[in-house]
């Protein structure tokens, strides 16, 4: 018997999440050696994602969305790798390393049902990359970048790509394929060491840090010829002044995240778009976006996708998973984590995530695979 730890969604916020009131850390007894259900499993955590779209599954499971809600008093889910413990499913066996579809409790020991053990799969690596990338650049976030940057950006040899959230786990990657291709490739990021890691590190072209200039100014600057592609991460004023700056015929694609709390609180018209600046604002003070007819007048195309439609991750998945893994392997892309160690600060490492706190992929590290 051990104590087992995780991260318990308490109450449904307004605002920002706040710890011990919404999130909170609560153990209880389990037993490693009690044999599991029928095709089942007895599994432990290594590794769990900290995603934005987490923020919207806090949520009155009455409010419709394209992913479902957290359950009050059990613990949040995202995806997460695993090893197993016990098996009593013909698939996997003591020992295997597992990777979630995003069913898995973040505690620090699962017990999966037949079911829960059909949304796994074995962790296939192998270029014996660091399995944390498997819940970034090769997971969830680097399948929505790879598969929206080709079927959305349609990108060309030449033109001007500009990325919001440009250090974050999808923009870090946009911008490698982008320069992979060939495009000009400008991002914006909250902090000066930010800033470095995407031109020196990630070689981008050019960025600026919106906290010391405004994007409007920026993308003058940056940009004196326009924008084609811009790759919306965080609304607000960057996604005004992207619009501002596109080119005629330009391509915005919007990751899907979440929706205003307006919408979340009215439970109406649900945003499949990026916008985490204004996730967890009160509605007046959202940012208005002031210039939409230009998308008119620009003959812009301006999309929102989630990564699971048929025609992006589905379409897109063994071209991502081969091609990249190889280049991750040979050092040609990179790919920064923001590493939380240990599920006690798990609380924190999720709500700075939403606050932008992170630098690189977001990943709350429960116990180290690598050092085993």
């Amino acid at each position: 018997m051990v104590q087992n730890k995780g991260i318990i969604f308490k109450e449904i916020p307004t605002g920002w999440p706040e710890p011990g009131k919404h999130l909170a850390i609560e153990a209880h007894d389990f037993d490693v050696e009690q044999a599991p259900s029928e095709g089942g499993m007895t599994v432990r955590t290594y590794y769990a994602s900290f995603d934005p779209y987490q923020r919207g599954r806090m949520r009155d499971p009455s409010i419709k969305s394209y992913s479902a809600p957290f359950q009050l008093g059990k613990p949040i889910t995202n995806r997460t790798i695993m090893k197993v413990i016990k098996s009593n499913s013909e698939k996997y066996q003591s020992g295997d390393i597992v990777i979630s579809a995003g069913v898995s409790a973040i505690e620090e020991y699962t017990a999966l049902s037949k079911a829960e053990v059909e949304q796994v799969r074995k962790l296939e690596n192998p270029y014996n990359l660091d399995p944390k990338h498997f819940l970034g650049a090769l997971g969830m976030p680097g399948l929505t970048a790879w598969s929206s940057f080709y079927e959305i950006g349609q990108p060309k040899k030449g033109e001007t790509i500009f990325i919001s959230a440009a250090s974050g786990a999808v923009g870090q990657l946009v911008g490698q394929l982008a320069k992979h291709e060939g495009l000009k490739v400008v991002g914006s990021v909250g902090s000066d060491d930010k800033l470095e890691f995407i031109t020196k590190e990630l070689g981008f072209d050019a960025g600026f840090n919106y906290k010391k200039e405004k994007p409007s100014e920026a993308l003058k600057r940056l940009a004196p010829n326009g924008v084609d592609i811009y790759y919306e991460n965080v609304g607000g004023e960057q996604l005004e002044a992207a619009i501002t700056a596109m080119n005629d015929f330009g391509r915005i694609g919007m990751e899907p995240l979440f929706f205003s709390l307006e919408e979340a609180n009215a439970n109406q018209r649900p945003v499949a778009c990026g916008m985490i600046s204004q996730y967890n604002l009160p509605p007046k003070e959202q940012y208005p976006i002031r210039n939409l007819i230009q998308v008119i007048g620009k003959r812009l195309t301006m999309r929102g996708f989630i990564v699971r439609d048929a025609n992006m991750g589905p379409k897109h998945y063994q071209n991502h998973q081969e091609k990249l893994q190889k280049w991750l392997a040979n050092g040609e892309f990179k790919a920064k984590f923001s590493i939380t160690e240990g599920i006690d600060n798990g609380i924190d490492g999720f709500i700075g995530m939403l606050k932008g706190a992170n630098f690189g992929k977001a990943i709350l590290q429960l116990a180290d695979l690598t050092k085993e």
